[in-house]
């Protein structure tokens, strides 16, 4: 079986960044086995923003893991930059994620004991980078998310605006092929949930970097390029006016 994107899930394979074929998840305990979804088909394409929507417990997160080799589907498959996630080693699939992808939760996640600057730095320094290129590419992302005079600070220092976009900047800082983000605004007020939301689009606009964002918001799903509807274990597409 091959190892790259079936042309079956798109017309220009070349242009999706990240994509699932007939991809399927059952939690077993002991004799009891919940399946949460099975045989989605998904594609993204580069610089495609998509939202997907659903009720608590639909699996949206658990979709999220999938798609960013954090969790293993129990059928199917995952394909980042038309690489086959299962057919990586570990290291292999760790290198990939951190290089072609980008993850933004509803919680930062920023390491507590490193200022700003060091958190962002660190996906950089892991794929590779130069101290002085990682460095100013982080200090540049920060200044970009209106953080350049927070740089020495440590996260309990920060607002909690302050934190996510210090995560934005972190999500971003290699230039990833696609963003994942898990309710990145749903601890934050609605201004400022606003205000990170229209960051993360004009960033990932201005890297052409594609965005897959798991909300609850029918506003903000809105506002991307396309909004999918997790129902039922099924993934189908929803049109702007019915969201």
């Amino acid at each position: 079986m091959s190892d790259t994107i079936p042309v079956a899930l798109t017309t220009a394979p070349d242009s999706v960044v990240l994509a699932a074929e007939g991809l399927g998840k059952t939690y077993a305990e002991g004799k009891l086995n919940t399946p949460v979804f099975d045989g989605l088909d998904f594609a993204v394409r580069a610089g495609e923003t998509v939202a997907i929507l659903g009720a608590s417990g639909a699996g949206k997160s658990t979709l999220l893991h999938l798609l960013g080799g954090l969790d293993t589907p129990t059928a199917g498959e995952v394909y980042v930059s038309g690489q086959k996630m299962s057919a990586l080693s570990n290291a292999a699939r760790g290198t990939l994620r951190n290089r072609s992808l980008g993850f933004v939760y509803q919680f930062h996640h920023l390491l507590p004991e490193f200022t700003a600057l060091e958190n962002v730095m660190l996906p950089a320094l892991l794929n590779g980078a130069s101290d002085a290129d990682a460095t100013k590419r982080s200090r540049d992302l920060l200044e970009t998310v209106g953080l350049g005079h927070r740089l020495a600070h440590k996260p309990g220092e920060l607002s909690g605006g302050e934190r996510q976009r210090a995560a934005v900047a972190r999500a971003l800082v290699n230039k990833p092929a696609c963003v994942l983000g898990d309710e990145p605004t749903g601890n934050l007020d609605e201004r400022t949930a606003a205000t990170v939301f229209e960051l993360m689009l004009e960033l990932n606009r201005a890297q052409h970097t594609s965005l897959v964002l798991v909300t609850h918001d029918r506003r903000l799903a809105r506002k991307l390029d396309r909004v999918m509807e997790l129902h039922q274990g099924k993934l189908r597409e929803v049109a702007k006016d019915d969201v």
